[in-house]
């Protein structure tokens, strides 16, 4: 009887979850790619990367820029949703033996996206109404223009969290065709790429990095999600016309 219940429950539930990647798969990459255009065009004008009228301490005076350096966020923090939604299609229709490293991946995939909701709904939520209110206490630390602040520490620490869902992520593709072994090998690339950039970062400038190794996280990251998110969208479709 168990057996049975078994055969009728595992058809509709691959279906279910083939179906919710796919669409997932979609969107994370259309969501992708209009946050990396907003974000590229809203670059800050300070960090490492500031050569001249770079906003200095304690930037009070960016006020300014708001609201187009703040438009990223929102749409940064629904693929933070999405990439939890695709994590979990990957979960569900993982093969018994796989489960073990896609519960893992689905866990650290939900922390980084703890983080970065948190980090983006503060940074766009506080810091330009405090501003406006001229309640500037603390502002200094929590804002997108200070290098050493909390905001990009929460980012660089999101972006590790979410690559380490990608290693773990990457055997429930092994063995499945050539087109699950690219998903699994950008995943690992992405992992490697981000544990590189962020050893080679601290080794040169140790707590002095700034912005560096946020800039390098977020960029592969995003990068990553694109092209798996292509990927996959193509691999859940395949699977959902093979169940049914």
């Amino acid at each position: 009887m168990s057996d049975d219940n078994s055969v009728v429950g595992t058809e509709p539930t691959t279906t279910a979850a083939n179906r919710l990647g796919m669409y997932s798969s979609i969107l994370t990459t259309l969501t992708t790619l209009v946050t990396f255009g907003l974000a590229i065009s809203a670059i800050p004008n300070s960090g490492a990367g500031c050569r001249v009228d770079c906003f200095e301490y304690p930037y009070l005076d960016t006020l300014s820029e708001f609201p187009g350096d703040y438009l990223w966020m929102p749409p940064a923090m629904i693929l933070a949703v999405l990439y939890v939604i695709l994590v979990s299609s990957i979960h569900a229709q993982a093969t018994p033996q796989k489960k073990v490293y896609s519960q893992i991946g689905l866990s650290f995939a939900l922390i980084a996206a703890w983080v970065l909701l948190a980090d983006y709904f503060v940074q766009f939520s506080v810091v330009p109404v405090s501003l406006m209110n001229h309640q500037t206490d603390g502002i200094a630390l929590l804002t997108q223009y200070n290098p050493y602040g909390v905001f990009i520490v929460l980012e660089e620490l999101g972006y590790l969290l979410m690559s380490l869902s990608f290693v773990f992520l990457a055997p429930v593709f092994a063995g499945e065709g050539r087109l699950a072994s690219a998903v699994r090998w950008v995943f690992v690339g992405g992992f490697v790429l981000i544990v590189v950039f962020l050893a080679a970062i601290w080794a040169a400038y140790g707590l002095e990095r700034m912005d560096r190794f946020e800039i390098a996280a977020i960029s592969i990251a995003w990068l990553v999600l694109v092209v798996n998110g292509v990927l996959l969208s193509v691999l859940f479709r395949r699977r959902l016309k093979g169940v049914g």
